[in-house]
């Protein structure tokens, strides 16, 4: 058979309204014709001409071959309708094509109408049994109007089985998409978890889509950028939108109205959450949202509203904990004027020191995401155990006798017990509990001559080994009441020399690497 189809260049047998190769759901219905005759495939063009279906008209395709329709099947996964002829370049050419169809393209949607010439070579009954096909016509009984039936009876079956699929493949990426939404840790990846989630639903992408916030009990309308994509990326830098910018008024009508604004181009989700806040969702979808695509997205809604529920929740606990760090800490800083700065330098120094860990893979167990998330905070809990030391000893200019030194160093058993008691009211790593290592750890040594207990090595938990380094060089270098400040050379030069034996070599490694890039004057010193 010719590759010529000389049928498929005459213009005036194709509505050209029709003959558009973009798939979406406003865009005709794909029929493809398979037959080798090619007089079947005018006569068809012509009895279809003009046929429309929930106002789509109907594109038609031709493939001469069952090889030539397979390829066109696999390459355009959107046809509803294959007319199929059963005896082409082999006496079951056709009926080969049906089982490849749905075995080898797994294309179970896609409705196949059997036409043929010689219905005693494959009778009706027998092949309507052993292969998935959808209706059996002899060419002879196809009159223009069974034709028309059958073609409107064969879409309406595909536009439900793919409305179906949809909903079903929907809510598998709703169902997914919820879950990892539980797991967000901030509103930015909770946008952007939300943004990716309904551009998948969609199978659109996220391009063009803005989520934003209304706060909850706020007077005002004033709308929280949270994240944007495509064409809005840039308003992400931006803390709110401006009232002046074209969407604003279509948000602040879903707002007033309370519901979703479905006005194709322009989507918006309304979202409200059991916590009185208020989400929106602005999108624009390349073709109008089908009814499949809007209850798919209320569901969500609804996720998106519980999950969002869950991190509010979830981040309302860390700042009561956080809360606590600092009312404890607070407690030091009321009896010490340079306990409020000290703390939040060695603060500073910890979380950077413990990144800077991280990233050169050591003590990869111990430095997890999570344990980064908390240590820094946790650190200005170290000397909490002074609220108990008497104010003779604390602020006693000059050195303390042995007696004196050992009622001061009583701070750091009391600061472990005190904080390992709140620690055990919270589950899991925590402030508290990362606070209370610290806490007690922080005057060990790395060789054992530490106290409270004389741990050694990594005994001391890692926490207390970073902050050990941390304290005595902000200790050092910044002014005592027994003490004058020391330059960074000195400061530096003490830390290296007591490497090994009073702190975890690594630590001060790591120390040094954070030292040298916030004072590059330091490089080379030590």
């Amino acid at each position: 058979m010719s590759n010529e189809h000389p049928l498929e260049e005459d213009d005036w047998l194709i509505d050209d309204s029709v003959d558009q190769p973009l798939a979406a759901p406003e865009q005709p219905w794909r029929l493809l014709v398979v037959d080798d005759e090619p007089d079947v495939h005018q006569v068809t063009r012509l009895a279809l001409r003009g046929v429309e279906y929930k106002g789509r008209g109907v594109e038609l395709l031709s493939a001469y071959s069952a090889q030539e329709g397979f390829e066109m099947l696999r390459d355009k996964p959107d046809i509803a309708l294959v007319l199929l002829d059963v005896v082409m370049e082999t006496d079951d050419a056709g009926l080969r094509l049906v089982r490849r169809v749905r075995e080898e393209l797994g294309n179970a949607l896609v409705r196949i109408v059997l036409r043929t010439g010689h219905p005693g070579q494959a009778p009706e009954q027998e092949v309507i049994l052993a292969y998935d096909i959808n209706d059996y016509k002899a060419k002879t009984e196809l009159t223009l109007q069974k034709l028309y039936t059958t073609v409107i009876a064969s879409l309406r079956a595909y536009e439900s089985l793919v409305a179906i699929e949809r909903s079903r493949q929907g809510l598998s990426k709703i169902l997914e998409g919820s879950a990892n939404l539980y797991q967000m840790h901030s509103l930015r990846e909770f946008a952007s978890g939300v943004l990716a989630q309904i551009g998948a639903i969609l199978d659109v992408g996220t391009h063009g889509i803005l989520c934003v916030r209304h706060g909850a009990g706020s007077n005002s309308v004033a709308l929280q950028v949270l994240g944007a994509t495509g064409n809005f990326a840039a308003l992400e830098q931006q803390d709110e939108l401006d009232d002046k910018h074209p969407i604003y008024p279509l948000l602040l009508q879903a707002i007033q109205t309370r519901h979703s604004v479905y006005a194709y181009p322009n989507e918006v989700l309304y979202i409200p959450t059991h916590t009185r806040h208020e989400f929106l969702l602005y999108f624009t979808p390349p073709w109008p949202l089908t009814e499949v695509d809007k209850d798919l997205l209320e569901v969500f809604c609804s996720r998106i509203a519980s999950a969002f529920d869950n991190l509010h929740h979830h981040l309302q606990m860390g700042r009561a904990q956080e809360a606590t760090v600092v009312a404890l800490a607070d407690l030091a800083e009321f009896r010490d004027s340079d306990t409020g700065e000290h703390v939040l330098r060695v603060e500073h120094w910890t979380e950077r020191t413990a990144q800077r860990m991280a990233e050169r893979g050591d003590y990869p167990q111990e430095l997890t995401p999570r344990f980064l998330e908390l240590v820094g905070m946790a650190s200005i809990l170290h000397d909490v155990g002074k609220v108990a030391t008497p104010d003779q000893v604390l602020f006693k200019p000059g050195q303390h006798d042995q007696e004196q030194r050992e009622v001061m160093r009583q701070h750091a058993s009391i600061g472990a017990a005190i904080l390992k008691r709140s620690a055990r009211m919270v589950e899991g790593q925590s402030y508290l509990s990362i606070g209370a290592e610290i806490a007690g750890g922080h005057h060990e040594h790395f060789d054992g001559g530490g106290y409270p207990q004389a741990l050694k090595g990594e005994q001391i938990p890692l926490a207390a080994r970073i902050v050990a380094v941390v304290d005595v060089f902000d200790a050092l270098t910044h002014r005592r009441p027994y003490k004058e400040p020391w330059s960074l050379a000195d400061s530096l030069a003490y830390i290296q020399e007591r490497s090994g034996t009073q702190f975890d070599p690594k630590v001060v490694s790591a120390f040094r690497e954070v030292i040298d890039e916030e004072y590059p004057a330091a490089q080379g010193l030590a």
